[in-house]
């Protein structure tokens, strides 16, 4: 994986390079983005992970809020699993042995570098949610990971709306639309003329102290249908900006402006 890096780097990726081209995107100082990465294309980055944090955290400087999606999907119902599958007989122990979750302690699964090492960094606020959580460090950070509903974890309820009503801005790095987790908002605020359908979820969680498996109810989602929807909003509204970010691809836009059209865009699509 590292020599794959190397060879995609013409020069190694730098804290003051990315924080240039950041700025050189478009992404403003004070800004309050959302970010979601893949540290691989990004070419051979000096400090890995860590640099990259850094630099977004100086890109947007004291006054600007970062935030990232650090999902646990790993405390899901263990009957849904697929990739792998588990035995039955293990689902009750599952169920019952899971450390509950901890917005301190519990990892990322399947985040990324970059957010594994951001919910970690001084000053970073997790929200509650015990599978879709998101973190945040800056002046808005408490506001935004406040009172993440369980039900719908990635609606009106959650980081999203709030970062919606911040008219937020989404940050693209080396990574596309299938990873926008700001679509599953649009989801959500789609008019559909089905009733969308739900899946019972469950998680081990922190109960007045106590561990316990909990259960909620969360949109069944289309991930698959993100790529087109978000070409579909570049190429429409030409609201996507385009540029490198150290041997990487970033694409940078406003939250609000892509889930009022992701919003549409699924309406008129099951219309």
């Amino acid at each position: 994986m590292e020599e794959d890096a190397v060879a995609r780097a013409a020069v190694p990726g730098t804290v003051r390079g990315m924080v240039a081209q950041l700025a050189t995107l478009g992404l403003p100082t004070g800004a309050t983005v959302i970010v979601h990465s893949s540290l691989s294309q990004l070419g051979w980055v000096a400090g890995g992970a860590q640099a990259v944090v850094t630099a977004l955290l100086e890109a947007v400087g004291p006054t600007g809020t970062l935030v990232m999606p650090t999902h646990s999907r790993q405390l899901t119902e263990p009957a849904d699993w697929g990739n792998p599958a588990v035995p039955q007989s293990w689902w009750d122990v599952i169920r019952s042995e899971t450390p509950a979750f901890d917005p301190r302690t519990t990892p990322t699964y399947f985040m990324g570098a970059v957010v594994e090492c951001f919910r970690r960094f001084p000053g970073v606020l997790r929200s509650d949610h015990p599978t879709v959580s998101f973190a945040a460090c800056g002046p808005d950070a408490a506001r935004i990971t406040a009172g993440h509903t369980l039900d719908d974890g990635l609606g009106e309820g959650s980081p999203l709306a709030r970062l919606y009503e911040a008219d937020a801005w989404v940050l693209l790095l080396g990574v596309g639309h299938d990873n926008n987790t700001s679509l599953h908002l649009a989801e959500h605020r789609a008019a559909l003329p089905v009733e969308k359908p739900r899946l019972r979820q469950g998680s081990p969680m922190l109960v007045d102290g106590e561990r316990r498996w909990v259960e909620y109810t969360e949109l069944a989602d289309d991930t698959s249908l993100f790529e087109p929807l978000g070409k579909d909003f570049a190429a429409i509204t030409e609201l996507e900006r385009v540029g490198p970010v150290g041997s990487g691809t970033a694409r940078l836009m406003r939250q609000r402006a892509l889930v009022d059209f992701g919003a549409m865009w699924l309406s008129r699509r099951f219309s």
